[in-house]
């Protein structure tokens, strides 16, 4: 395992060829398939998990495949430190809400909103963001993440990763009915602040993957977590760009206390 030659040039770049060539064909087809078009999203969608299953199934390293089973174990997890981030993003959204009031944003965002904000041809938006995190975290902890940490820090890793997942989303901004689609729909500002605030996550979301041993399940119930609380608190679009700062503010605080980890590679949690 130790030994294993980590490809992430090759891994990412057929995860763009794919997702991005499901995903452009679903844009095509949407107007008139429908049916045919959230197919192919679903497909672009699964391309990381796919390639990542495939490249561990034919991978001749015994070691690389047992790691990528043993990141499926619940034992793997520290619920306190899967607490710790839980309560660390929930705190991150209560903050961004009080500043905003002083914006002029609404008191009734600290309020549960009755539905989600976005519908893909009629399908549902919570199992829309069940799937998406599973399937997602699949890929990008299965080995996705593991590929750049074999080369550079944590640290770098983080921005690395963050700036190709937030990359990755860029076609579901042609896409109706989806979340991005909204924001290019509202303006660039708010594009530009969903890069930006994915590009910070990618640090959260490297803290919990770690902090956990490398286990999946932490991760999914991380991002399953930071989803559902970003559909259904009643956070405005202006109280999201504050919340892009906010995570920032946190992120240097959680690198700060975890300054070992951060300047480790892959091969110390191994």
């Amino acid at each position: 395992m130790r030994g294993h030659r980590y490809r992430p040039v090759a891994f990412y770049s057929k995860c763009f060829l794919f997702t991005w060539s499901f995903w452009i064909a679903a844009i095509i087809f949407e107007p008139s398939y429908k049916n045919i078009s959230l197919l192919l999203l679903l497909f672009g969608l699964c391309s990381p998990a796919a390639i990542t299953v495939i490249t561990m199934w034919s991978s001749k390293d015994k070691e690389l495949r047992a790691d990528f089973f043993r990141k499926f174990k619940l034992s793997r997890i520290h619920w306190k430190n899967v607490l710790m981030a839980i309560t660390t993003f929930f705190i991150i959204v209560l903050c961004s809400i009080l500043l905003s009031l002083v914006f002029g944003e609404p008191v009734e965002q600290f309020y549960f909103r009755d539905d989600f904000t976005f519908s893909i041809s009629g399908f549902s938006a919570l199992l829309t963001i069940l799937i998406a995190s599973i399937i997602e975290e699949v890929g990008w902890r299965g080995y996705g993440e593991d590929a750049i940490a074999s080369y550079c820090s944590w640290f770098k890793e983080s921005i690395l990763f963050g700036i190709i997942w937030s990359l990755w989303h860029l076609p579901l901004f042609w896409v109706s009915g989806t979340y991005h689609f909204m924001l290019k729909e509202l303006g660039m500002l708010y594009v530009l602040n969903f890069f930006v605030s994915v590009i910070a996550l990618g640090f959260l979301t490297t803290w919990v993957y770690v902090k956990n041993n490398r286990s999946i399940f932490a991760t999914i119930i991380f991002h399953i977590f930071v989803n559902l609380m970003q559909e259904r608190m009643g956070l405005t679009a202006i109280t999201k760009c504050i919340e892009t700062m906010v995570i920032i503010v946190f992120v240097i605080i959680v690198i700060h206390f975890n300054k070992e980890m951060f300047s480790n590679t892959l091969d110390s949690y191994l």
